[in-house]
């Protein structure tokens, strides 16, 4: 099997990431060719005069509607792909994910709490569902972290994973009585755990973008540490690794990944399986390049995702987390089975 050389690995993944974002604002009812939105996004930045070619609605669809949707979709898939892979470290679990230590759950705890009760935050009102949906998530995290630790002072992984999926089942039982009481409200709440980019405007742009940005370089930070936890606890206390604390830090950074794009477009799947994975497989396991490469594939994979999402029943919008899922679940079964296989 013929094997590429790294720069031509990684100029491919930049392409890709770059390719799939010019898709997204170009793509749909109206074709924008990709010299025309860099003329849009030039001349908005510059203040430089547009061509004739490109009418006032065009600007508007690429400014207002696919450029804000496109950079979301790749904020959120590089967010979600760099925390998954950091968790799958961590955790020693190819299968670990936000998912796994209740982060989509509590976010959507805090999401129902503000549709069902009318909750609003007087100084954000605009972004009280996206404030709730990441306090809610990363607080049950703090919780799953903290009852583990009562359990396995050295915060072992088996005692995280377990709570975390316990914490998950319990939010979830919670969030589905509260949808039994009020089914009106149930609808909303239901749409919005299935994921969508369809009402996201600069705005959240703006706030995504340095929080996913400094956590990545955070956790790229952390990539030697990583490397070595991955010879075990042990190993990694004799070299002289904090590992309980790490780990928690870890976690939480990763925690506060998932949290951010869940509270701002829903609960998405799989992505954050996914691309570590292909990440590892196309490049090596040294964290120094698995998370970066993981948030760039991620991206461009949701991206495309997204871009599936709204052009396949055009005019009408399939929630991106069931693309995701119907992509994801295969992947998901194809790691799950090779694990057991391995194992036995």
């Amino acid at each position: 099997m013929k094997t590429f050389p790294a720069w031509f690995k990684y100029l491919s993944s930049i392409i890709f990431a770059v390719v799939s974002v010019f898709f997204g604002i170009g793509i749909g009812s109206v074709f924008i060719p990709p010299d025309e939105i860099l003329s849009i996004i030039f001349g908005e930045i510059f203040g430089l005069n547009l061509p004739k070619s490109i009418t006032e609605m065009l600007k508007a669809i690429v400014l207002n509607v696919r450029l804000p949707r496109a950079l979301s979709a790749f904020l959120v898939g590089a967010g979600l792909s760099a925390g998954g892979a950091v968790m799958q470290s961590v955790l020693a679990n190819p299968l670990a994910s936000g998912y796994t230590l209740g982060v989509s759950s509590g976010a959507s705890l805090g999401v129902t709490i503000v549709v069902f009760f009318g909750v609003t935050l007087s100084f954000a009102e605009m972004l009280t569902l996206p404030i709730m949906g990441f306090v809610f998530g990363l607080g049950s995290v703090f919780i799953a972290l903290s009852v583990a630790a009562k359990f396995d002072r050295n915060a072992g992984n088996s005692a995280i994973i377990l709570i975390g999926m316990v914490m998950s089942l319990f939010i979830n039982a919670i969030v589905t009585l509260l949808m039994g009481i009020n089914r009106e409200a149930a609808k909303s709440v239901i749409y919005w755990q299935m994921g969508s980019f369809s009402g996201v405007n600069m705005n959240a742009v703006i706030i995504i973008f340095p929080i996913t940005f400094i956590i990545i370089l955070l956790l790229i930070r952390y990539s030697r540490a990583m490397d070595i936890m991955t010879f075990g606890d042990e190993q990694a206390l004799s070299l002289g690794v904090n590992v309980k604390a790490t780990k928690i830090l870890l976690l939480t950074l990763s925690a506060a990944l998932t949290g951010v794009a869940v509270a701002f477009v829903g609960a998405i799947g799989f992505i954050d399986l996914i691309a570590p994975h292909a990440a590892r497989k196309i490049f090596c396991s040294k964290h120094k390049t698995v998370i970066p490469m993981s948030a760039l594939m991620g991206g461009g994979f949701m991206v495309i995702s997204d871009l599936l999402a709204r052009t396949v029943i055009s005019p009408s919008e399939l929630p991106v987390g069931a693309v995701t899922a119907i992509i994801g679940a295969p992947v998901f079964a194809y790691i799950f089975l090779k694990r057991s296989k391995n194992h036995a």
